[in-house]
């Protein structure tokens, strides 16, 4: 037993060599353009705060009225500093993206 505990102190204590990987992350720096009708203003200055571009333009299709309680939900349960008054420029900028 004693022979035991020696060999797990022994490999415990013998280092072992670590190679430097690299990872390469998407870009994800970008902003929201403006869409025919549907200008991005509003995008940029409330959502770019928690989310990225590409993250936004990624959630599954959801109806006007699904935005709206999903906008609502990140203020209220969340506490996301989005400008109520720019609810409807939001909400019409994803449904837009949405619809191409």
């Amino acid at each position: 037993m004693r022979w035991l505990a020696a060999l797990i102190l022994l490999t415990a204590a013998t280092p072992v060599p670590r190679a430097a990987i690299s990872v390469s992350l998407p870009d994800e720096d970008g902003v929201f353009s403006d869409l025919p009708g549907a200008p991005a203003d509003a995008m940029n200055e409330n959502c770019l705060g928690c989310h990225s571009a590409a993250m936004v333009t990624r959630q599954p299709r959801l109806t006007e009225k699904q935005w709206a309680d999903t906008v609502a939900k990140m203020r209220t349960v969340y506490k996301a500093p989005i400008d109520p008054a720019a609810d409807a420029a939001i909400i019409k900028w994803v449904t837009t993206a949405q619809a191409d």
